[in-house]
């Protein structure tokens, strides 16, 4: 048991990590109503986490070679823990907005290490069983959080999701220095402080683009001018990449099919099976009038099966190649995703979700076991651990432009449905609908009219869940697709190399 105990540490980190990507979709109807935000602002809440999480991935890697893997993790977890303490304590959306910023900084000093981690502690078969046990937690955290997530806010309150990670951290931080080896003597380099500016300023700008598209339409300056920003700084950034000695993504490495089947499949994966969510849960709760914790235990289909189909697939798909695990993994959360959309109706509650979950939930548990480690496996060993940061920050970035693209297309959707209806000022609305503000619309409404809006604001919101679960089930299929397309078949087993795990020396070069 004593040898498990450094994977349990990382795990703690991880699984704490990655909850908080989709703990906060539950509470965010009390938020709206505590802290009186905006559809903007609830969807920066999500955002900011996972956005500054994604763009600083990379460059977070770079100072733990060169200052210490261990070292920088226990600093991402004290960085973690007091900006969950000033989530818990924030009293207006700017101040909340600005800590889950800080908060996705810690969490990408954390996660960066994960995998330098892991080989520093375990060797040879012990190695993969680790990674298969990472890969397990690391797929299930996203599908439990808004489970946890209702349990906290309804028996306590919104504001312990962010403060139940102190206890936790205090853990994490006790083991580190205990169960994990010391670091070495740092390692000389540079930090690729260019690379990490130009990055963050194309991803963010992306981000901010869609975000803002809600409100000032896709035609305005301002939405083609963060458009235009974002183009820039991504050209910047690759002219950067090319010409550093220390850059911190190998651009050499997008030559390499696989890789780019895999990395496409990591920035897609998360857009299509977690994106909706958040506005699923927001309708749950203000539409169907679900408790936080009855809304959250919608998922538990999906984190049951995800589970169920990651062991399985560890246990009788050992030596199957990538291109089937990720690929089949990422049709059926666009399958799962359209059967979402096709029995969601006006007058449809929780039971219309657990089918299209159930089989999301099956292709979450192919896909996350296996992407971060057949990307390390499809590229030369001094780049595994390049290949592993630049797949992470993948999902975090897919997931991040997700909830901007589904909210823009919920909100658009629920605004041309309200003004088909007839309903008052059908834009502002469709924004307070999204931002969980259905009964204080209501409320506002003369007696006479309010019956009418009620029955509009139903079916709104399951017109722009549809519209939201159609589009988050091309972009599955589309990923699926692609992983078929470009990953290279596995090899015969006399020619898988005897260094790296069967299953995934498939996507060699």
């Amino acid at each position: 048991m004593r040898k498990w105990w450094p994977l349990i540490t990382v795990c703690l980190g991880t699984f704490m990590l990655l909850i908080d990507v989709t703990i906060v979709n539950v509470a965010l109807p009390q938020m709206a109503t505590d802290l009186d935000t905006s559809f903007n602002s609830l969807q920066w809440v999500v955002d900011g986490y996972a956005l500054s999480l994604g763009v600083l991935l990379l460059g977070a890697g770079a100072l733990g070679d060169l200052f210490g893997h261990r070292r920088l993790y226990i600093g991402g977890l004290v960085v973690f823990a007091l900006a969950s303490l000033a989530c818990g304590l924030a009293t207006d959306d700017v101040a909340l907005i600005i800590a889950r910023v800080v908060q996705g900084v810690g969490a990408a000093a954390m996660f960066t290490t994960t995998f330098a981690l892991l080989n520093g502690a375990y060797q040879g078969r012990s190695r993969g069983v680790a990674y298969g046990v990472w890969g397990g937690v690391s797929g299930a955290a996203a599908a439990i959080g808004p489970i946890l997530g209702g349990l906290l806010t309804e028996w306590l309150s919104w504001r312990w999701i962010f403060l139940v990670n102190l206890p936790v951290s205090i853990v994490a931080v006790v083991l580190c220095l205990t169960v994990l080896a010391a670091d070495h003597a740092a390692r000389k380099g540079r930090f690729d402080l260019a690379g990490t500016i130009t990055f963050t300023v194309a991803a963010g700008a992306l981000t901010l683009a869609v975000i803002r598209a809600n409100t000032t339409g896709w035609g305005a300056f301002q939405t083609w001018g963060l458009l235009v920003l974002s183009a820039v700084a991504l050209a910047a950034f690759v002219l950067v990449e090319r010409r550093s000695e220390h850059a911190m993504l190998d651009l050499g490495l997008l030559r390499n099919r696989s890789f780019v089947g895999i990395l496409v499949a990591a920035l897609l994966v998360n857009f299509a099976a977690f994106a909706a969510f958040t506005y699923t849960s927001i309708w749950l709760q203000s539409i169907v009038g679900l408790s936080p914790l009855e809304a959250g235990l919608t998922g538990l289909p999906m984190s049951i099966v995800s589970v169920v189909v990651s062991g399985i697939a560890g246990a009788k798909l050992h030596g199957r190649s990538p291109r089937i695990l990720i690929g089949g993994g990422m049709l059926l959360i666009g399958v799962g995703s359209a059967l979402c959309a096709l029995l969601l109706g006006a007058d449809s509650s929780w039971p219309a979700l657990i089918a299209g979950y159930a089989v999301i939930g099956a292709g979450v548990g192919l896909v996350m076991p296996t992407l971060a480690e057949s990307a390390m496996s499809s590229v030369p060993a001094a780049r595994s651990g390049m290949a592993a940061g630049a797949i992470t920050t993948a999902r975090q970035l897919g997931f991040a432009i997700g909830i901007a693209v589904l909210g823009t297309v919920f909100a658009s959707r629920a605004e041309s449905h309200l003004g088909d209806s007839g309903a008052p000022d059908p834009a502002q609305t469709a924004h307070g609908l999204a931002a969980g503000q259905a009964g204080r619309i209501l409320a506002a409404l003369p007696d006479g009219l309010r019956s009418t809006v009620d029955k509009a604001l139903h079916g709104a919101a399951a017109a722009g869940l549809d519209a939201g679960f159609l589009v988050a089930a091309g972009i599955g299929l589309l990923g699926g697709v692609a992983v078929l397309i470009l990953v290279r078949p596995a090899p015969r087993p006399d020619l898988v190399s005897a260094d790296r795990p069967t299953e995934y020396a498939a996507v060699h070069e």
